[in-house]
């Protein structure tokens, strides 16, 4: 039977503590690959606006074919891995709990480019998402073409 790349993590039953423990592990999440600044959806469209823009929807769009952020000062804050600063513990711990605790959290907003996503809103939800280890997220999706 294969070994699961997976970390399988303990938890102690107390959920203030297990989100405490899961902000330290995702801190720690790329410190051993430089995981270097979140790309900005302004660096993908370059100088020009997008040529349309359409509403695609609410849809669940995998983790991984999040790419970047729409707002640059979330792309200096926010690194490649969703990683967020330590100043926002305490929002990115009530959102963990509120998932353990079974709360459906709103949907993220993205613009999509291709195949690639950049979120405009929801930032912490999609760090959250990556500790709590999920594969999807909920989003209302813009299709943009350059």
């Amino acid at each position: 039977m294969p070994l699961s790349s997976k970390l399988v993590v303990m938890e102690t039953g107390n959920l203030l503590v297990d989100a405490q423990t899961a902000f330290a592990r995702q801190r720690r999440r790329c410190r051993w690959r430089r995981a270097g600044p979140l790309p900005s959806l302004a660096e993908t469209l370059g100088a020009g606006p997008p040529t349309w823009r359409r509403a695609a929807g609410l849809q669940a769009i995998s983790l991984d074919s999040i790419v970047g952020t729409a707002e640059p000062t979330k792309a200096r804050v926010f690194d490649r891995c969703f990683r967020v600063p330590e100043s926002s513990r305490h929002r990115w711990e009530r959102l963990w709990m509120a998932s353990r605790k079974g709360a459906s959290l709103p949907p993220i907003s993205v613009f999509r480019v291709g195949d690639r996503h950049y979120v405009d809103d929801g930032h912490h939800r999609v760090s959250v998402a990556h500790s709590l280890g999920m594969v999807a997220i909920d989003a209302e999706v813009v299709d943009l073409d350059t």
